[in-house]
């Protein structure tokens, strides 16, 4: 049944959201591209943190993540343990030397221009290539988003889901047309708290609705709680920690943050949120099944978050906490399009179309622009009833991100002899082979990240040994990254 306090609660949020992305516009309306892209490298530690977290755990994690557990069981929650150890290592060895490494390659704002930049390389091939890719699997990454933000208004307010798929992607452009990568970040620090919030709450008061029904269902179905599942399961569940290392829209907090000391303190927050947030999404999972039983209906589209909150609390309420879906749809969609407008403005458009002519103001707009481009073609991809379940657009995006741009990323922080081939050919192939997985192989139930990975790796690493070695103003670029890092 529809509520008129559901109803109200969640046009109160949106038009929170789009009030954020107003007061930047304003307030950033005479910045450059380094304002609307990156910040301005301003952002101080809460905000990074909460917004890095935020900007991965998209609706997947209220609703993708729970609906897999509470479908297939516990031996799906070694996608959440790879997470938290993929997370915990980026932030820990990788964001550190990000940060210093993008300003010592001239103040990079984009992970293709520090890719270029990071070799000296005056070829944008690198940059293309980035983009090409980017705005392919951003496209599939902000559908899922899209279609999550669907799902819950055709669920609660009762509207016609592709009409629902409009109207958030409507709000998502307008803070992120508007406000750019500062709006994103403050949007993206709030939901991160409503996130957290409703998580937290919903498992808890649920396992307070148990009944002694519960031990039946326990007793029917012991295969559930089996979490040593096969081989497959848990090598594709800790794959998915892989991801991290190359995933442009979280490791750009990275380079965003104001100071090396304010990445220990991010860190930190960044850390102890990601691992609370994935062991309550488990928990919702775990204590939907027991307490709604199997009902396939809830497995298909992914609503066991929605049944169980709609199922324990009063209206207002319900509304809030259900509003923490459209935080998880919106702040990972906003991210993911100005991810990709980044890429196309900066890297392509400005050097190649307008061969390094382009103002300020018009740099803005061509974002813009690309960002109105995207979320058409991530509307149209969502509202196919072919394009798959949230989960898995995110799985396959993630897949393609983290196998092109791990290996690369990795080996550019790491590795003083690393080269432009290498880390062309290292993209070049990890995309391909976990494209070709995905499309041939995965029928062996291993998790196309995996082989991905290792194809990138390997051929960055092989390339790189056959060919030149890279010069010494490149090899003195490595020295300052690492000066500036322990500063």
């Amino acid at each position: 049944m529809n509520s008129t306090a559901e109803i109200v609660v969640f046009i109160v949020y949106l038009l929170g959201m789009i009030g954020i992305g107003l007061y930047f516009f304003i307030k950033t309306r005479n910045g450059g591209e380094k304002d609307y892209f990156l910040g301005g490298r301003k952002m101080g530690a809460w905000v990074s943190a909460l917004s890095a977290g935020a900007s991965d755990m998209s609706a997947w994690v209220l609703m993708g993540l729970p609906a897999s557990i509470y479908a297939l069981g516990l031996g799906q929650v070694w996608i959440a343990v790879g997470l938290i150890i993929g997370y915990a290592l980026s932030w820990i060895y990788e964001a550190p030397r990000l940060r210093a490494f993008s300003v010592a390659a001239d103040d990079a704002i984009t992970i293709p221009q520090y890719l270029t930049k990071r070799f000296k390389s005056k070829s944008y091939a690198l940059q293309v290539i980035c983009a090409v890719i980017f705005l392919v699997a951003y496209t599939i990454y902000a559908a899922s988003s899209i279609k999550a933000a669907g799902t819950l208004f055709h669920t609660v307010i009762g509207i016609d889901p592709n009409f629902a798929m409009y109207l958030a992607a409507l709000i998502i452009i307008g803070y992120t047309f508007l406000g750019g990568f500062s709006a994103v970040c403050w949007t993206d620090f709030f939901q991160g708290l409503l996130m957290l919030g409703a998580l937290f709450i919903a498992p808890i008061f649920a396992a307070s609705r148990l009944t002694a029904n519960t031990q039946a269902i326990v007793e029917e179905t012991p295969a559930f709680f089996k979490v040593f599942t096969s081989w497959q399961d848990v090598a594709s569940g800790l794959g998915w920690g892989l991801g991290y290392f190359g995933m442009p829209h979280i490791i750009i907090r990275f380079m965003s943050v104001e100071s090396q000391k304010s990445l220990k303190k991010s860190a930190k927050i960044g850390i102890t949120w990601t691992f609370l947030i994935l062991c309550f999404s488990v928990l919702v999972g775990v204590f939907g099944r027991m307490m709604l039983g199997m009902d396939e209906n809830i497995s298909k589209n992914s609503l066991v978050f929605i049944t169980m909150v709609r199922n324990i609390f009063p209206a207002v309420i319900s509304g809030i906490l259900l509003s923490a879906i459209l935080a998880a749809s919106m702040s990972t969609a906003d991210s993911q399009l100005l991810s990709a407008a980044s890429a196309f403005a900066s890297d392509v458009y400005k050097p190649l179309v307008r061969k390094n002519k382009a103002g300020d103001k018009e740099m803005l707009w061509t974002g813009r622009v690309v960002v109105l481009i995207i979320s058409l073609l991530a509307l149209i991809l969502a509202s196919n009833p072919n394009a798959g379940s949230i989960m898995d657009l995110v799985s396959n995006a993630w897949g393609v991100f983290g196998a092109a741009f791990g290996p690369a990323i990795l080996l550019s922080l790491f590795w003083k002899r690393f080269n432009f081939a290498g880390a062309a050919a290292g993209i070049v192939c990890g995309a391909v082979v976990d494209i070709l997985w995905l499309a041939f192989l995965s029928g062996t139930g291993l998790y196309e990240i995996i082989p991905g990975f290792i194809a990138g790796l390997v051929a960055a690493v092989v390339v790189t040994m056959c060919t030149k070695a890279p010069s010494p103003e490149v090899e003195q670029l490595y020295d300052d990254g690492i000066a500036l890092m322990n500063k």
